[in-house]
């Protein structure tokens, strides 16, 4: 088991990234915030299939938390981290302090549209900015060919390929399925928040979002569906944001003639807020 490289400078991953360009390694990068779970990791294994060098950048990014939400408390375990990408034989870890990625005197931004608008930004409208930011900023430190993000965020998923493409960077990005607990439960960072109880409450999410798409394969009107939906997650404990069916490569709403599609949630329950999507491919 080799220990990854370790870079806390942007100027030092350019000059390791630059001297494994002149080799002509192929080079994919995992942008996380840490307290890695096996959704994460399958990431990594998704990208080294991929790629001659991988890196994983770990940085719980301030700018993407309002002031009521859990930047302090979110979940940070670097050594733990390190040792799982070890395991991995990861090549090299970015590990940014925040005075590093906005130093003293920094003054951009970046404002998305397109697929930011409605879902999670009506809850937590500075979510996505600050998401563009910190990923334009990962991005081109590394200049990788590759860039992996895990399906279970679909809306950001959605919305970096939106910005990536707007701003001509020249980065191929994908989407890896999201990984699940045996119940079904999307794997985050977030799950270890829930007690005992909701834990095991939590399993109604993804059943939700099962049955939902049952209905709407056997013909039921789709606001009827989700009308349900939304019913059954309340009537389970949770506190419900959006239960929504949108266009799957744009989350516009959709029309008739749409047939790509994905239906997203996110609920509380207890204090803990939880997200998750499916896709639908409706019937010709």
């Amino acid at each position: 088991m080799t220990r990854p490289r370790i870079f806390e400078t942007i100027a030092g991953l350019r000059a390791d990234v630059e001297a494994a360009r002149r080799s002509g390694r192929r080079i994919a990068m995992v942008p996380t915030m840490g307290a890695l779970h096996e959704g994460h990791l399958s990431l990594v294994r998704a990208a080294q299939a991929k790629a001659d060098l991988v890196i994983v950048s770990i940085f719980v990014n301030p700018t993407q938390f309002a002031p009521n939400e859990d930047f302090d408390a979110y979940p940070r375990d670097n050594d733990s981290d390190i040792a799982k990408l070890s395991e991995l034989g990861v090549d090299a870890v970015f590990l940014p302090t925040v005075g590093e990625m906005y130093p003293k005197g920094f003054a951009t931004g970046v404002s998305v549209g397109g697929p930011s608008q409605g879902l999670e930004s009506v809850t937590r409208p500075h979510f996505f900015n600050g998401v563009a930011l910190v990923v334009t900023k990962l991005l081109l430190a590394a200049l990788p060919d590759l860039a992996i993000f895990g399906e279970k965020d679909y809306q950001q998923l959605c919305v970096i390929r939106q910005f990536v493409r707007d701003l001509n960077i020249p980065i191929e990005i994908e989407g890896a399925p999201t990984v699940r607990e045996d119940d079904g439960l999307a794997m985050s960072s977030r799950n270890r928040y829930l007690g005992p109880d909701d834990r095991k409450r939590a399993a109604l999410l993804p059943a939700v979002l099962r049955e939902t798409l049952q209905a709407l394969d056997a013909g039921t009107p789709v606001a009827d569906a989700l009308d349900r939906g939304r019913s059954r997650l309340t009537d389970g404990g949770f506190e419900v944001d959006y239960l929504e069916l949108r266009t799957a490569d744009t989350l516009a709403p959709f029309d008739d003639a749409t047939r790509e599609l994905r239906l997203l949630v996110a609920a509380k329950l207890g204090a803990t807020r939880l997200i998750d999507n499916i896709p639908w491919s409706r019937a010709s």
